[in-house]
């Protein structure tokens, strides 16, 4: 990421990026885990958490519906992130720890929080799958905003 980015630019990229990242895992994994079920239920299950069990039988307009849900999201994390990165700096001296405790941060907010709150069919956690998704979520999501974000503060003007 170019030093001479905007704060809305560097964020924007790196939700985009960040969010390209965490949808591809999530596709790998679901097909994986449903033996090959299309992937596209991944974006309608994300668009039901908005518009409940009706997203299922609603048509392809869900599956747009889930990707814009899915990218706003990511941008919203983007967004927090780069806010509280130069406000904390022990951020800045451990870019792959912040990643881990950031990714986990996320997974925790959105698994116990949204997801119930919203209308998503939802069943218990269970152990792996929640660990396979903190994974998901450190790797994807927050290491590589760690490391976009000190690329962003650390290597311009921007403080």
């Amino acid at each position: 990421m170019r030093a001479d980015f905007s704060f809305p630019g560097a964020v924007l990229l790196a939700g985009l990026v960040t969010g390209t990242l965490d949808i591809l895992s999530a596709f790998v994994y679901f097909s994986i885990a449903s033996h090959g079920q299309p992937v596209s239920r991944v974006l309608v299950y994300i668009s039901s958490g908005v518009f409940g069990k009706a997203a299922f039988n609603a048509g392809p307009a869900m599956i747009w519906w889930g990707l814009l849900f899915h990218y706003l999201i990511a941008l919203v994390w983007s967004f927090v992130f780069f806010l509280i990165y130069p406000k904390l700096p022990g951020l800045r001296r451990h870019p792959v720890a912040t990643g881990i405790i950031y990714g986990l941060l996320v997974w925790c907010v959105m698994n116990l929080l949204v997801v119930p709150l919203s209308q998503v069919p939802h069943g218990p956690l269970r152990l792996v799958n929640s660990v396979i998704n903190m994974a998901i979520l450190i790797v994807m999501i927050g290491i590589p905003l760690s490391l976009m974000a000190g690329k962003y503060y650390d290597g311009g003007r921007h403080k």
